[in-house]
């Protein structure tokens, strides 16, 4: 079931009126058939999945939990490590390490076929897992207490808001607040209705239109180059961005809806001065989780200089290989970690030019460092968008014409015309784009929707149609577009 569909607009109004109607304690028994029910729209088979992550990690935090010394708990941990990468290997990545070996085994004439498994991806596995392993590890680490009641327990792994793309929420935060009684409050819900709208506008208006552009260049490279290259790259920053953090709004506003708090996923991550503080505002969610259960037990910076660039090399090759088995993924991840270290390795020949070089002009000082890093976060997602390497290396080569190429406008119009998108689709786009900077500037001074609570009526209402407006008549409306992170 997807957010954007019309299943889950008869799903979810279901869902929150049976939800306040029952009683509070009982509440956990409704959202873990709903949890459920979600996920077996998609395909009913891989439910058995999520119980089985979730009966494995119950058992083993339990026993981890009657276990005072450490070194006697590390075999249940190991067992919830192995048993949740296991499943998360199998489907996800036997086959491309399979290929890879069959690959290596061609090329020295070594005869031996490799197995592959012809099996779907089950959506949102790399989520779950690694929510669920989070806990286990903090469990062992004594950071949370192991959940006893097994059913509360269920509902944190499959909890519908976030199941599937996140946000990757810690046990100490969630699981505490299926304990609580959440009364029905109009303020509260208004809010929660306000995240939806607005992630509903990134995701099917801005993000949807995008990808028509993004889509028909990237899977048909060889027939662009130049400019075209440039304006669907650019277009697909902003498509990415759009239809993830779209996605976290949605899950946020859903559980706020019925009274729980989600992390928030995204904080304006375009407007940063630097890879790491834009690291610090994408995916939030599973920029930290690496930070804690990668980089920090492997060193972190506590260690020597060269082991702290290994440290964060490692860390970003692993995220990368995370979002998917392609090497396209690996080479985006070991981009950003190239980025960080050749940071920290210029950052003090970098001090001490700004000594000499002062600028009288702070504010132009900052726009360059969001400009910079914009550019390098967009040339890294040419590797996150190819369809391969092949594809990746002939728009990197061809980006960069001769200025009377690169600025062929006509020529841009008759190549995108093959995309059936004319002048106003393009102008349409940018108007999009330009709608999404202005809400990041408000809200950069506070939440968007509060402010909006103290204008007027007409002003509120009028920005509640133009929304929804957009998203029954701007949409592209030739089908129902997937979220990119639910191949994760």
């Amino acid at each position: 079931m997807l957010f954007n569909s019309l299943q889950f607009v008869v799903f979810f109004p279901i869902v929150i009126i049976l939800y306040f109607l029952t009683p509070y304690k009982k509440r956990w028994i409704l959202l873990l058939i709903a949890s459920y029910y979600f996920y077996m729209c998609w395909k009913v088979d891989y439910i058995i999945l999520i119980m089985i992550s979730t009966l494995i990690d119950y058992i083993c935090s339990n026993k981890m939990s009657q276990i005072n010394e450490k070194i006697k708990r590390k075999k249940w941990l190991l067992l919830s490590i192995f048993s949740n990468l296991g499943i998360l290997f199998g489907f996800k990545y036997f086959n491309f390490f399979s290929e890879n070996i069959q690959s290596l085994f061609n090329h020295y004439n070594i005869f031996y076929e490799m197995p592959f498994f012809n099996v779907l991806l089950p959506v949102g596995i790399s989520f779950y897992t690694f929510q669920t392993l989070s806990y286990t590890i903090d469990v062992y680490n004594g950071k949370t207490a192991a959940q006893k009641h097994l059913g509360v327990f269920a509902v944190y792994v499959s909890f519908f808001p976030q199941l599937v793309a996140g946000p990757i929420e810690r046990s100490n935060h969630l699981l505490p607040q299926f304990f609580r009684k959440h009364d029905f409050s109009y303020n509260r819900v208004k809010s929660g209705l306000q995240k939806m709208l607005w992630g509903f506008f990134k995701k099917i208006v801005i993000a949807d239109n995008l990808a028509i552009l993004v889509d028909g260049v990237y899977n048909n490279v060889g027939n662009y180059n130049g400019l075209a290259l440039i304006v669907a790259t650019i277009f697909f920053t902003f498509q990415i961005y759009c239809d993830f953090s779209g996605y976290s709004d949605i899950a946020i506003g859903t559980a706020k809806v019925m009274g729980f708090e989600l992390r928030e996923n995204f904080k304006r991550p375009y407007f940063s001065k630097s890879i790491r503080e834009f690291w610090q505002r994408w995916h939030i969610t599973l920029s930290t989780w690496f930070r804690d259960y990668v980089y920090i037990p492997l060193g972190g910076n506590r260690t020597i200089k060269w082991r702290w660039y290994y440290n964060i090399f490692i860390t970003f090759l692993v995220s990368g290989l995370w979002h998917g088995a392609n090497w396209t993924f690996v080479i985006w991840g070991a981009l950003h970690g190239s980025y960080l270290i050749s940071a920290l390795i210029l950052s003090s020949p970098k001090k001490k030019i700004s000594l000499f070089i002062q600028s009288q002009n702070k504010s132009l000082d900052k726009l360059m460092d969001v400009v910079i890093t914009f550019v390098l976060v967009a040339f890294a997602w040419i590797f996150f968008r190819a369809n391969n390497i092949e594809d990746a290396i002939y728009i990197i080569n061809n980006l960069f014409l001769s200025s009377t190429e690169i600025l062929n406008l006509s020529e841009l119009k008759i190549q995108f015309r093959g995309l059936g998108l004319f002048q106003e689709d393009l102008i349409k786009c940018l108007m999009l784009i330009i709608i999404l900077f202005i809400y990041s500037s408000y809200e950069r001074s506070g939440d968007v929707w509060e402010k909006l609570q103290k204008k007027p009526k007409w002003i509120r209402w009028s920005i509640y149609y133009i929304l929804a407006y957009g998203i029954l008549f701007i949409a592209p409306h030739s089908n129902v577009n997937n979220f990119i992170y639910f191949q994760f």
